[in-house]
């Protein structure tokens, strides 16, 4: 068997989460912040800004707070207060376009560097007690995959533009 169909568990699942990851940047770029911010089906609120926040906010919390043990550490946009924050403060203003992007790009790099320097048996704490980092890596490629569907959609809604 060549190298290449031996790339193993660890890189299999970086590619994964990477490729989700990828996706939701390709279906976000080129379009403004009323655009990015605009809601789907009321009452929902979701929005391709909220799903963006909300993603940030995943990586955020899995990496630092479980993986690298820190449950103390706040949640990003005041979730610990308003769990909603992520969708409900996604308007559409270029400051909080570019908060948004700059917090995932960060959170987003920051698992990226946790993933690639942990094995994937490196056990994070979590509220229930130790989690293995590859049980948290496939819930984040579950995730991603979810709201890459959701986003899929939203873009579509917004200027016709279909995934390829």
């Amino acid at each position: 068997m060549s190298d290449e169909m031996c790339r193993g568990e660890d890189q299999v699942l970086r590619e994964y989460l990477d490729h989700y990851r990828t996706e939701l940047e390709r279906i976000c770029t080129g379009l403004d912040a009323e655009q990015l911010a605009r809601r789907s089906v009321p009452p929902s609120t979701m929005s391709l800004l909220g799903l963006l926040r909300h993603l940030a906010h995943v990586e955020h919390s899995w990496w630092r707070r479980v993986m690298d043990r820190d449950l103390s550490l706040p949640r990003m946009w005041g979730k610990d207060e308003h769990p909603d924050a992520d969708f409900d403060g996604a308007v559409a203003d270029d400051a909080v376009v570019a908060e948004a992007w700059e917090a995932w790009r960060r959170e987003a790099a920051y698992g990226r560097e946790f993933q690639a320097s942990h094995p994937a048996d490196h056990l994070g704490q979590h509220a229930d007690g130790d989690i293995e980092m590859r049980e948290v890596v496939v819930h984040l490629i579950e995730e991603y995959a979810r709201h890459c569907g959701h986003a899929d959609l939203l873009r579509e809604c917004i200027d016709g533009h279909r995934a390829s």
